[in-house]
């Protein structure tokens, strides 16, 4: 899903999918994907290997901790919250920003006045991220003479590897779709990007949020 304000950047919505096990390898390459096509400095190419899938990997150490970082603070969080009325869910929010010479006039040092530039947001990708939360059996076996117990056991272990397979199946689809909606993207929406105009290594800056629409503009992250 693609959306615009009225006077704000695009914002593009990715639906990420994943059981515990495996979800910071996947938004962790879903992040990478994402910057291997908005990180302007030169690098060397680099690729990952994510459930039998090659995608790209931005080798640039900042944004390697960065990424980490912010992973590892949507895993801690989605491991806090409650699971028990069904999947846990999550967001995470790229945005990137241009240089723009500030007009005059301000409000002060409050609106950072002084300051001969401004960084004006000019996209959004916004990462919906749902945890699958297993199903507890522990306790479901009936009480049944230990004659039957390997029998049950069997037919348990046997559903389980069933289940384990959907979900490796599901995560999967959703990956590879995920990636091929960001290529589509950036191949298809190139006129909202600015000009190059700076000869900083970065020309544009980024910002990684942790739930934007829930904690608000005051619990924004740095920019780099």
């Amino acid at each position: 899903m693609e959306q615009r304000g009225p006077l704000g950047p695009p914002e593009f919505v990715l639906e990420v999918f994943a059981e515990p096990t495996c979800v910071q390898d996947i938004v962790r390459a879903i992040l990478h994907t994402i910057f291997f096509h908005r990180y302007f400095p030169s690098l060397r190419p680099s690729t990952i290997e994510v459930l039998d899938f090659t995608l790209p990997f931005v080798a640039d150490p900042q944004l390697e901790t960065l990424i980490d970082t912010r992973v590892g603070q949507l895993i801690r969080q989605l491991s806090s919250t409650s699971s028990s009325k069904g999947n846990v869910r999550g967001q995470l929010a790229v945005r990137f920003f241009e240089k723009r010479r500030r007009k005059g006039g301000g409000l002060g040092w409050f609106t950072g006045a002084g300051k001969a530039e401004e960084e004006v947001c000019w996209e959004i990708w916004c990462l919906e991220v749902t945890i699958a939360t297993p199903r507890n059996e522990a306790g479901m076996l009936p009480s049944l003479h230990f004659v039957w117990y390997d029998v049950v056991s069997s037919q348990q272990m046997a559903k389980h590897v069933l289940e384990r397979a959907k979900v490796v199946n599901a995560m999967a689809s959703t990956l590879q779709r995920t990636a091929t909606k960001i290529v589509t993207i950036v191949n298809r929406d190139k006129e909202h990007i600015p000009p190059i105009t700076t000869s900083e290594t970065n020309p544009f800056p980024y910002q990684i949020e942790l739930n934007p629409r829930l904690e608000g503009w005051g619990k924004s992250i740095g920019i780099f």
